[in-house]
């Protein structure tokens, strides 16, 4: 690594606000995409392909109110965020989850009583 000098200073700060403003612009602009694909909206083709499940599956899915839909006439909508967030519900715990709830529950009404 290069050695610097008291006057390479004034300059290597300038260099350095530089990259950091060009950072913060691409981090900010990476953000900006995000929430626009987040708040993307889906057909039930789009919603298909994203979950992996057939037309056919979503659409039974949709009859038995098991997944997050807007409908707008005969059509149907989804937002990628409420799917996504549809599927992170269904997680099933681990059998040591389970018992940290258990274990958990146990000392707060030992604790009560």
């Amino acid at each position: 690594m290069k050695q610097f000098t008291f006057e390479d200073l004034p300059d290597m700060i300038t260099k350095l606000y530089t990259k950091m403003d060009k950072i913060e612009k691409l981090l900010k602009e990476r953000k900006k995409r995000k929430s626009e694909i987040d708040q993307e909206l889906l057909t039930i083709e789009g919603a298909a392909g994203l979950l992996k499940l057939s037309v056919a599956t979503i659409y039974s899915k949709v009859c038995r109110n098991e997944i997050p839909v807007n409908k707008q006439g005969k059509r149907l909508y989804f937002y990628r965020t409420e799917l996504l967030d549809w599927i992170k519900l269904g997680r099933i715990k681990t059998t040591s989850e389970i018992q940290h709830e258990v274990e958990v529950n146990f000392k707060s009404k030992k604790s009560s009583t």
